[in-house]
């Protein structure tokens, strides 16, 4: 039996999830929403010859199908009132990152998830590319782990609609937005709760001369992010958003007792240190091919499509989510963390649950 579907928001990243979608054999489209009419052709687009779903402008008329699962890709702020609503339906969530923009609402995404049956899964594909996946599953060899750094040098943000993304009270801010991928990453590696952050970042390149009904946006385009663990960890974040000419988009480091372990991405190439050097190269560096079951690469090298499997899987098999309500808090609260301390020019510490 195929596993019932509705994606909410239909910008880049639902229409990912749809085509997602359209490469398991186990999952059928039924409805779309999107207020947004130029959106809803993408979906059409995206759906091609394999789906036809029915189109909403109000997601609203979804809470009564008969679905089994919704897809929620709508702008950050929306998710709050999504979730309220969905929460009162058997339907499972896969629910897109980040969780929600403020740590109140993500409170209350947690209670809501803990008083229903049906499962809220955080998206947060950065641990189903198949690069990182290896990563973590070398991490052992470094030893005691001391330090983790990821660098992102990239390009600026895309242009969404209605531009909610060039402001703050929207996204929650890029180290929110952008970021908690990545401190998703961190705190999953790490495995420790993350106590404070000092943060340094600014508007230096990208935006400076956007005007959106005569405001002009205040979202970061580069910073640094240190953030000390409860286990003596410290972790690194290296954001730029005007650098996307570089070999690789992402780097990730850690570092301990006995080496040192890196993998950069889109190369994929993984590099083992070992303090005392290794006796050949071949030992040193290796390529990571791509998880062989990826059947749609989309924008996330495959793992966009990994996840939604797993997803499915879950579903079928009556598991819990493998990203789960608490997992998306940790990360939006060391964005909020970050942001304050940019704000502030003061360490901050991580609003604990």
């Amino acid at each position: 039996m195929k596993t019932k579907f509705a994606v909410v928001g239909t910008g880049m990243m639902g229409c990912e999830h749809i085509r997602n979608l359209a490469h398991l054999p186990d999952a059928e489209l039924i409805a779309v929403s999107d207020p947004e009419e130029r959106s809803l052709r993408w979906a059409k687009s995206a759906c091609g010859d394999h789906f036809t779903p029915t189109y909403h402008a109000d997601y609203r008329d979804l809470l009564d199908m008969d679905l089994d699962a919704v897809v929620i890709a709508s702008p950050n702020f929306t998710h709050i009132n999504l979730v309220r609503d969905f929460a009162e339906t058997p339907f499972h969530l896969l629910l897109e990152k980040p969780m929600c923009t403020t740590l109140k609402d993500c409170r209350e995404v947690i209670a809501l998830d803990e008083a229903r049956e049906a499962m809220i899964w955080v998206a947060m594909e950065y641990r189903y590319m198949s690069a990182t996946s290896a990563f973590a599953k070398e991490l052992n060899d470094v030893g005691d782990l001391s330090m983790l750094f990821i660098r992102e040098h990239r390009g600026p943000f895309l242009k969404k609609v209605g531009d909610w993304n060039r402001f703050n009270k929207n996204s929650g801010g890029t180290l929110v937005e952008k970021c908690c991928h990545f401190f998703d990453l961190m705190n999953l590696l790490i495995q420790s709760r993350p106590i404070a952050t000092t943060a340094s970042g600014a508007m230096s390149v990208n935006h400076l001369d956007e005007r959106y009904h005569g405001e002009k946006p205040d979202i970061l385009d580069n910073a640094y992010v240190i953030i000390d663990y409860e286990n003596g960890v410290r972790a690194c974040l290296d954001l730029c958003m005007f650098a996307e000419g570089g070999l690789n988009e992402q780097e990730i480091v850690a570092t301990g007792s006995i080496g040192k372990l890196e993998v950069h991405i889109p190369e994929n190439r993984l590099n083992r240190l070992p303090r005392k050097p290794a006796t050949s190269h071949a030992e040193k560096s290796i390529l990571i091919p791509h998880d062989p079951d990826i059947k749609f690469m989309g924008l996330h090298h495959g793992a966009s499509f990994l996840e939604q499997r797993d997803f499915i899987k879950a579903i079928a098999k009556n598991e819990l989510p493998a990203v789960n309500t608490r997992d998306g808090y940790w990360a939006v609260a060391v964005g909020v963390a970050a942001q304050a301390s940019i704000a502030t020019g003061q360490r901050v510490q991580v609003e604990p649950l």
